[in-house]
């Protein structure tokens, strides 16, 4: 096998390589019920309260008995982002939907719903507390009941301010307020008027049982993320199950000490909620999974608060639910401090790339205002990137078809002396200058570039039902356009999403994208080697059914590629004297060759033309 061959193939084995993996490997949902309660989090001084679902704490607060908890009050949060209430059991943020978004595109689609309260379907909340320690009788638990002491509806001009009185000398409070976008800030407050106490304020996050839309896809993070003095930690569901044993069997847990900046909560696919104390001071970033209940628990234990009679303790927390919009988690980082926030987007292995290329798609969608042209701009802009190394190949690959004859007549003189001919090819190489190589630096090239932009459209909120133009309204999800049913002429569906008959519901965008690596090859004539035209003519077409699963912005970016490459390529041979005949090449792919012909001929019965 010849060098042509060898660099083909290998050039070809690892393009496969890139989508045979993500074809077969599919989101797999793993719902899990939800539980209704949860153990205390012993570990170290100060143990979290229990949060249940039909009983009060476990804690020395005086709460109501249990059939007497039916509901409690809620204040109303109306904000530009969000639409819920909290819920004055606790003093919790149970109830939140995210009112910009909506599960689907449907008119009358439901908008995401990020907290749901105790008792329905993916319970996920919080609430913030205090673990009392020393000189104090009674604490607000998780299922006190506060009183409102300020304000009606939080807003981002109208704080609230929950009040309890335990009744032994201390007041507790915490004002809430909220901004524009998705940060709120919990101020917890103790009022002392009675002996000296020590208490510990803890904030906490509480999702009962995995997400019901757990993706558990290999190039995406779902669960535990958390920065804890510049050291970031991703942690799947089902790593959190592994923690080492605290307290009692049925409580694992893994607590970090941070001692400056850091922050810890859960994030999905697009959405994210984290507790960030206050930077620059210390505290206890405590996972934990209560294996029972199958419940999560994210904790921020703050530093112990040494209260004096007559003096107030106040502690400030901010909690960031919502969505992983780049533009204002850079925000909280750069212009309120919060240390590798932009971190908590899972940009992967490939970070020192995916950055850039979102910020620069980010920066020409501001321009341009449409996600599809956009990401066309990208193309042109990284193809120019590139160019001087796709310039060399080219040229190489061009000066390579000028010596296949010189070629041809070693390959006859050399006969079977291999090294002979090996000897021959090098020097071949040497005196015309070719590196036989560089044929394969642009696809190996276009490889991270690829995996790069293909997480970018995956984890990206801002691809997430971004629009192109006609029928592709979701430039996150594949052509939702389909050959099955003559792409809408015909009254019936088309295979879903995820099932094993969608490779076959081939959307426009892939068939174009076929076309345009076919269009490509014809720029040269068919290789007369039987093993590289058999990968030329098998090539273009599997990777139209292969890519036809993938996001249309993936497949949008492949087409502008290939038409670049396309130009790039024509210009460059002509500028060497080769002028590509394109139709010739076209047409004469449809013909047999003469030996084929032959070997019909002889096949038909004597006496038959």
């Amino acid at each position: 096998m010849d060098d042509q061959n060898k660099n083909l193939i290998l050039a070809t084995a690892l393009s496969f390589l890139v989508v045979v993996v993500w074809i077969w490997l599919n989101p797999i949902e793993e719902p899990q019920p939800p539980a209704d309660t949860v153990a205390s989090e012993t570990t170290a001084e100060g143990a979290v309260p229990t949060v249940t679902a039909d009983a009060p704490a476990t804690s020395t607060a005086t709460a109501p008995p249990a059939e007497t908890i039916i509901e409690a009050p809620r204040v109303a949060i109306k904000t530009p982002e969000f639409d819920g209430s909290i819920s004055l059991r606790g003093g919790r943020i149970d109830d939140l939907s995210l009112t910009q978004y909506r599960e689907t595109q449907d008119a009358d689609a439901e908008t995401v719903t990020l907290f749901r309260p105790i008792g329905e379907a993916d319970a996920y909340f919080t609430l913030f507390g205090w673990a009392g320690l020393e000189g104090i009788t009674a604490i607000p638990g998780p299922d006190t009941i506060w009183s409102l002491e300020s304000g009606e509806t939080l807003t981002p001009d109208s704080p609230v301010t929950l009040v309890w009185d335990n009744g032994a000398g201390q007041i507790f409070r915490n004002e809430i307020s909220v901004d524009d976008s998705f940060m709120f800030t919990f101020a917890q407050s103790v009022e002392n008027m009675g002996g000296t106490i020590r208490a510990r304020p803890y904030g906490l996050l509480q999702r009962n049982g995995e997400p019901s839309d757990l993706k558990n896809f290999f190039i995406l993070h779902e669960g535990l993320v958390r920065m804890s003095d510049g050291e970031l930690q991703e942690v799947d569901y089902d790593e959190m199950v592994d923690y080492p044993v605290v307290a009692t069997e049925n409580t694992k847990a893994e607590r970090i000490e941070v001692a400056e900046n850091g922050w810890i909560g859960f994030t999905d696919h697009y959405w994210m909620t984290t507790l960030i104390p206050e930077q620059g001071q210390p505290f206890a970033s405590v996972a934990s999974y209560f294996k029972d209940e199958k419940i999560y628990w994210s904790v921020a234990k703050l530093p112990v608060q040494t209260v004096a009679t007559g003096e107030t303790a106040t502690v400030t927390t901010q909690v960031f639910a919502g969505a992983k919009e780049w533009e204002a988690i850079r925000h909280y980082q750069n212009e309120q401090g919060v240390e590798g926030f932009l971190d908590s987007i899972d940009w992967g292995w490939f970070f020192f790339m995916t950055k850039p290329i979102f910020w620069l798609l980010h920066n020409i969608n501001i321009l341009i205002g449409n996600m599809g042209w956009s990401i066309i701009c990208l193309t042109l802009i990284i193809k120019a990137l590139v160019l001087p190394l796709a310039y060399k190949s080219y040229v190489s690959m061009a000066k390579m078809k000028e010596l296949q004859p010189e070629m041809e007549k070693l390959k006859e003189s050399a006969g079977d002396d291999k090294q002979a001919m090996q000897q021959g090819m090098m020097k071949l190489y040497k005196d015309n200058k070719v590196n036989p190589a560089s044929g394969c630096l642009p696809i190996l090239l276009q490889i991270p570039i690829f995996f790069s932009l293909y997480k970018v459209i995956f984890v990206t909120i801002e691809l997430r039902h971004a629009p192109w133009l006609g029928w592709i309204t979701d430039l996150s999800a594949p052509d939702p356009s389909s050959i099955l049913n003559l792409f809408g002429l015909l009254p019936w569906s088309v295979p879903e999403v995820g099932s094993i008959f969608f490779i076959f519901s081939l959307g426009i965008l892939p068939i174009i994208l076929g076309i345009s690596m076919w269009l490509q090859q014809k720029l040269n004539p068919a290789p007369t080697d039987p093993t590289q035209k058999m990968i030329f003519a098998w090539m273009p077409w599997v990777f139209m059914f292969m890519l036809g699963s993938f996001a249309s912005g993936l497949v949008l970016y492949w087409i502008a590629n290939n038409t670049i490459t396309f130009v790039q390529q024509y210009l460059i041979m002509r500028s060497h004297g080769s002028k590509p005949d394109l139709f010739g090449n076209i047409t004469s792919s449809f013909k047999r060759s003469p030996k084929t012909a032959a070997a019909n001929e002889d096949k038909k019965p004597k006496g038959k033309k």
